[in-house]
């Protein structure tokens, strides 16, 4: 892959400032074209620099002011649209079957769920000793363990009660040695679709029937192999769809991603619908209010209505369902559908990770949106993949884990694309020339846990601490950008702040 190199550069052209301000930064489009003098290979679009070749330079202008003013920071902001994803095999359990659903509880203390899967059938198996499980130590583990058929796995106590045939719990210190302990659903529970945790307890929300209305279990002991107290329906959907997400803010209300497939014949479009729908709660188990829908990629209505039929509505809950047949409105041309929602949000920056089946009827792979807000409207990023995924995402030991229902799933250092560095220059004597510079020092973002909070991450801004630049007149910054990235992603600079002290 090409290498980009961004380099922010001396100018001798100024703006001259009068009075003082906070910051100078280049951010909207406006902003990025009256600090450049000059750029080779930089192509300026939607408030954003991206390089078009391998190697890219811009020169800024020098900022000038009527008094001398103190720096205090630089601080480089890039595109949220995260391509910045890598193959991983397939993360968790080797017998972990179905969506894949994930918790982080703490650091090294990571969760996956799903239906417990039986060892893979090998020739001339008969030949071969019956496994025989063996005690077993694991460090972090205060327990007692046993050995099973699978590599890197070992079964708890809880993992050894009887079955429920519903969803199943794993836990990791490392992402590598998983622990299973057991069922967090019975078989009602088993189209599990996502999960929060608050207060010492575990959300588990699953839709009864297939598609239809989420509904919770609460459970505060993940070790015992029994299911928690089944809530019942948390959320009536007005819709058909569910497989939703669940996020809780900062303020600690859980928000509900749904699917919404009153606008498209879900059943020849993988169960999806490009219109999602969202519901709030104070406490994540009742009163759910219907908010604006985050994502809405609806074509034209035609004004005409349609009809398809769902396999499991009727069979699996006939007192509620008494016909397999579900209406929508036509639209066209056809559309891209969207579904299988998952949520997390990095810095205040929300993302939904969920199924994309192409209008044009190219393979499903994953598919994700990103809004500065819970609220939306969510804007297309991109996708990575092959296959129906039903995903979910997670942050794990200081890396973004995508695990999908497919062989193949993804990991990620963050949206950041490496690598940035950046130096500032000051006029100490207010001949409009640069006098001294910072030395050169590499930037990036960092990511860490919130405490009491599975899917919120905290983010440290690239920052630059400029204390030791001397007072000036006028200030300019230089950045050099290389992509050191395999992937499809390149560092695209969203804005530059530089900073002053009162």
């Amino acid at each position: 892959m090409k290498k980009a190199i961004l380099t922010l550069a001396v100018c001798a052209a100024t703006f001259n400032y009068g009075s003082a301000e906070d910051a100078w930064t280049v951010d909207s489009q406006t902003e990025w074209q009256d600090a450049i003098a000059e750029s080779s290979n930089l192509e300026f679009t939607d408030g954003m620099a991206a390089p078009t070749e391998s190697t890219a330079t811009l020169q800024s202008k020098l900022k000038s002011f009527a008094e001398k003013r103190s720096a205090s920071s630089l601080t480089v902001s890039q595109s949220a649209v995260w391509e910045n994803w890598q193959p991983a095999g397939n993360l968790g359990p080797a017998n972990l079957r179905d969506a894949p659903v994930m918790l982080r509880l703490g650091p090294s203390n990571y969760w996956m769920f799903g239906r417990y899967g039986g060892a893979p059938k090998k020739k001339n198996a008969s030949a071969k000793p019956k496994f025989v499980a063996e005690a077993a130590t694991l460090d972090g583990f205060d327990m007692p363990l046993k050995t099973t058929p699978f590599k890197n796995q070992f079964d708890a106590p809880g993992g050894l009660q009887p079955r429920q045939g519903g969803y199943h719990a794993w836990q990791s210190k490392d992402m590598v040695n998983w622990v299973h302990h057991g069922s967090i659903t019975h078989k009602q529970g088993k189209w599990m679709t996502t999960a929060e945790y608050a207060d010492g307890k575990a959300y588990f929300y699953y839709d009864f029937p297939n598609d239809q209305d989420p509904h919770v279990f609460v459970d505060d002991d993940l070790f015992d192999g029994v299911p928690g107290d089944n809530k019942g329906m948390a959320y009536y959907d007005p819709s058909h769809g569910s497989d939703c997400a669940i996020i809780r803010d900062l303020d600690g209300k859980f928000h509900l991603i749904l699917e919404d497939w009153s606008p498209i014949n879900a059943q020849t479009h993988a169960w999806d619908s490009p219109l999602a729908a969202h519901a709030v709660s104070p406490d994540g188990v009742r009163d759910f209010q219907a908010l604006a829908a985050p994502v809405d990629e609806r074509t034209k209505p035609t004004g005409k209505t349609g009809k398809y039929k769902h396999p499991h509505w009727v069979k699996e809950n006939p007192e509620r369902f008494k016909t397999p047949v579900a209406e929508y409105e036509i639209h066209k041309p056809e559309q891209n559908a969207y579904g299988d929602w998952a949520a997390i949000s990095i810095g205040g920056q929300y993302y939904l990770f969920c199924d994309f089946d192409p209008a044009e009827g190219k393979t499903m792979s994953v598919g994700w949106f990103t809004s500065p807000t819970i609220d939306g409207p969510f804007k297309w990023c991109g996708n990575v993949g092959k296959g129906h995924p039903d995903p979910d995402i997670m942050f794990a030991e200081g890396q973004f884990y995508l695990a999908t229902q497919q062989k193949v799933d993804f990991v990620s250092p963050g949206p950041w694309v490496e690598s940035v560095e950046v130096r500032v220059g000051v006029d100490t004597n207010n001949d409009g020339e640069v006098n001294q510079w910072s030395d050169w020092s590499a930037v990036k973002e960092t990511y860490d846990y919130v405490p009491g909070f599975a899917k919120q991450v905290a983010k440290t801004p690239a920052s630059l601490d400029l204390s030791s630049l001397p007072d000036g007149y006028g200030f300019q910054f230089e950045v050099k950008v290389t992509d050191s990235t395999e992937n499809v992603s390149k560092p695209i600079l969203d804005a530059i702040t530089l900073s002053f002290q009162d």
